[in-house]
């Protein structure tokens, strides 16, 4: 299976309308807590050490896109899996440090 992924630069264009596409923030609890609790615009964060237990609750009606801290194993894992579970799933290339890093808009989680 080919895991599909997003650029920073693409995924910026379209956080405007947060209803086009679920965003989920897979990172670590260290990992959000390191960051200051910031999350990309219109994320939900949810444990991915937990994942078993959300996995069904993700909507299969519209695009998700998944980010961890760097882009690596756990968003490429996690799409992956919900790919494969039928979801419209790709992971953010770079993950939260290249949307940082980019100079991009984050908040606090709510």
């Amino acid at each position: 299976m080919h895991v599909t992924h997003i650029s920073v630069e693409a995924l910026s264009l379209r956080i405007a309308d947060p209803s086009l596409f679920t965003l989920l923030d897979v990172r670590k609890p260290q990992a959000l807590k390191s960051a200051g609790g910031q999350v990309l615009p219109g994320a939900q964060w949810l444990d991915p050490a937990l994942w078993l237990d959300w996995k069904d609750s993700v909507p299969g009606d519209k695009p998700v896109v998944v980010y961890c801290a760097h882009g690596q194993e756990i968003s490429q894992a996690l799409t992956t899996a919900l790919s494969v579970m039928g979801r419209n799933a790709v992971y953010l290339t770079g993950g939260f440090s290249a949307w940082v890093g980019a100079g991009l808009r984050t908040q606090t989680l709510a």
